[in-house]
């Protein structure tokens, strides 16, 4: 490679998207960087998430200087960049041009997975927590400045095949597939935001990807609009994403 490969994973909440930054985050040639946004998010939003005076206080909130950095040398200069991204901190005042410069890529989930899983941190998710509207945007941005196809990929599909499922994401954004990839060491990473005591018990047990297990894809009541609004967006992304040979 000539030039660093900087690949921006854009993803709603509770989408398996820190146990990919561990896959991406266990490669020697790669650094990694955790929602490196969330601090514009939170300052202009107003929002009150756990630990919001923390990641106030550790991130840059002026999502210029953000994307600036983010376009620019990569930390200790590796040739690769995973940057790990939440769609909703792309607020409607961030100018969307910068993407230009990064190989984005899209990671999505079953609503019903995702409206539970955010249900048992924060109770009352609207559509807007679950990033799907803005993962859409992002989405026709890209392809339109691209005018081709960028890479989605399901959650549940990286559950049923791992190995395939990555060899195709790496190969779709230029990089060799490597097997540190499929495993690593349980524990927090000095890489993971000063948020994840509040949100990443399970992916520090872990030491892999979990094995592919049948869920429930029933909401309570209350969210039953909820679920319909997302899954009629979820739906348009899946019709995009990556089919390995071993999950057609």
């Amino acid at each position: 490679m000539t030039e660093p490969v900087r690949v921006a994973m854009w993803s709603g909440p509770r989408n398996l998207s820190t146990a990919l930054m561990r896959s991406w985050g266990n490669r020697e040639d790669t650094s990694v960087s955790d929602e490196p946004l969330y601090a514009h998010y939170l300052r202009t939003t107003g929002a009150d998430h756990p630990g919001r005076d923390d990641v106030l206080a550790a991130l840059d909130d002026d999502w210029r200087r953000v994307a600036m950095a983010l376009c620019g040398p990569v930390p200790g200069g590796r040739p690769v960049w995973y940057q790990k991204h939440m769609t909703h901190h792309i607020t409607a005042e961030v100018a969307l041009d910068w993407l230009d410069d990064l190989h984005n890529c899209f990671l999505i989930r079953t609503p019903a997975h995702v409206i539970n899983s955010y249900a048992e941190v924060r109770a009352d998710p609207k559509l807007a927590d679950l990033g799907l509207p803005q993962q859409w945007r992002l989405f026709t941005y890209v392809r339109d400045r691209a005018g081709t196809e960028p890479v989605v990929i399901d959650a549940d599909d990286l559950l049923r095949d791992p190995p395939g499922i990555l060899r195709a994401l790496c190969t779709a954004v230029g990089l060799r597939f490597s097997d540190r990839m499929l495993s690593w060491a349980p524990g927090p990473r000095p890489s993971d935001g000063v948020w994840a005591r509040h949100w990443y018990g399970a992916v520090e047990r872990s030491t892999g990807f979990a094995q592919h297990r049948p869920r429930d894809g029933t909401v309570a009541p209350r969210f039953a609009d909820l679920l319909a609004s997302a899954d009629e967006i979820y739906t348009r992304m899946a019709g995009h994403r990556l089919m390995p040979r071993a999950i057609r």
